[in-house]
């Protein structure tokens, strides 16, 4: 559990970020946006938040992992891995070696 690790000082910095209402702001982004979420994340349910931002911030890809919890990149980076690859391939117009 990541949020375990925290200390007692950054949970407490962290819970405006969880109250500001930053939709506003996704109408604004204007660089290639990837959305990843998973469809089993019970604290951020993805029809009320991947999907949601996916729809706000104009022309950005929206990838939905299947059985992917909160926290996905820890539990799925099989699957997460190759979108990021594959997005930033397709943006930067040039395949990239990965050590």
């Amino acid at each position: 559990n990541i949020a375990s690790g925290a200390s007692p000082q950054g949970t407490l910095d962290c819970v405006s970020a969880w109250v500001t209402d930053f939709r506003k702001d996704l109408s604004r982004i204007d660089v290639p946006t990837l959305v990843i979420h998973g469809d089993a994340d019970r604290i951020l349910p993805i029809a009320a938040t991947g999907k949601r931002t996916a729809e706000m911030v104009k022309g950005s890809k929206f990838v939905v992992v299947e059985g992917g919890p909160h926290g996905l990149t820890l539990t799925h980076p099989d699957k997460v891995n190759p979108e990021l690859l594959s997005f930033l391939e397709e943006k930067l117009g040039a395949k990239r070696e990965v050590a």
